[in-house]
């Protein structure tokens, strides 16, 4: 699947190659919460005023020292961490056409870019299951599993520009999932009361925990105790989230220094980060690994949950595995 063909902002014809014209290839699929004055409603997949460039400083500065020096790109997106535990949203543990279409637009992405950027750009996925996996109640067999079969997908489809990067390469497999976690949120992490006061004054972060929030309570499929425990439970693990986020971000930057951050989450124009959309959704937070894809009539291809995939279509299997819906 590619997303929607859109015109490319900020580069005439005849624009040298440099890092405008390379963030020029990334602003259409921009992720975004904040629609008007210039950015995208990814509900409706229309611009509302095409963003340009310019807007964009901080990743114009990222990508200056790379250009200049003629070197190739590094982008680096935390992510594909391991599927939703909740049966309603995806088709299992395993990665499945949402991830092989994700993996696709990621590759060819790097390709759009090295057509302005002959030096050519990987993408680094810094799949973070194991970051989390005690909070988001996924067992880390499950995860390793994923991962593996992230790493056969990209093998399998000749994905040539696409890496994937774990805890695996950070700390080796002798010790344990919960001995690597303790590592990354003792070096890594802010402090529980800073995070709790920047939600409070800081609109993007709030939005984050918010989202958040959301998904936990929706994948919270085995919680016995009373609402307003689980409710709770479900902030305390959104805190919890977002300090091992921020832990697994600086890590990363000090494994990949240099490198282009991107991200699944929207991301206000002025972040340090840039959030990019890997498929069409209805909903600006909805991933392949929290959802399914349903393919319509048309051929257009939408991330769904699985109930309601289930209404509309059919379901195909791959590689003996389930896969996707198509629409009936």
């Amino acid at each position: 699947m590619t997303s929607p063909a859109r015109p490319r902002p900020g580069v005439p014809a005849g624009h040298p190659a440099g890092g405008a014209a390379v963030l020029a290839e990334l602003l259409p699929y921009r992720r975004t919460l904040d629609f008007g004055h210039g950015d995208t409603d990814m509900n409706m997949n229309v611009d509302v005023d095409v963003d340009t460039p310019e807007a964009f400083p901080a990743q114009l500065r990222q990508l200056a020292a790379p250009v200049a020096a003629g070197a190739p790109l590094v982008f680096t997106l935390p992510g594909f961490p391991c599927k939703s535990p909740h049966p309603a949203k995806v088709l299992g543990h395993l990665p499945d056409e949402g991830e092989r279409l994700a993996l696709r637009f990621l590759d060819a992405l790097c390709a759009r870019v090295e057509a302005v950027h002959p030096p050519g750009a990987r993408v680094v996925i810094c799949s973070d299951g194991h970051v989390f996996s005690d909070l988001i109640h996924v067992p880390d067999r499950d995860i390793d599993a994923y991962a593996d079969a992230l790493r056969a997908l990209i093998h399998d489809e000749g994905l040539t520009r696409l890496d994937v990067f774990d805890l695996r390469q950070v700390y080796g497999r002798r010790l344990s999932h919960d001995a690597k976690r303790a590592l990354v949120q003792d070096r890594y992490a802010p402090a529980l009361e800073d995070l709790r006061s920047l939600t409070r004054s800081d609109e993007p972060t709030r939005r984050l925990y918010q989202g958040i929030t959301r998904f936990l309570a929706e994948d919270s499929v085995s919680f016995t105790g009373t609402r307003s425990a689980w409710q709770r439970d479900c902030r305390r693990r959104a805190y919890g989230v977002m300090q091992r986020s921020r832990a697994w971000g600086e890590l990363i930057g000090e494994y990949h220094p240099g490198a282009f951050r991107l991200s699944i989450h929207p991301q206000p124009r002025g972040s340090a980060k840039f959030g990019i959309r890997l498929l069409d959704a209805p909903d600006a937070w909805m991933t392949p690994w929290h959802s399914c894809v349903l393919e319509h009539r048309d051929g257009r291809r939408e991330l769904m949950h699985r109930a309601d995939a289930e209404r509309l279509g059919r379901l195909v299997f791959h590689q003996g595995r389930p896969s996707h819906f198509v629409a009936g």
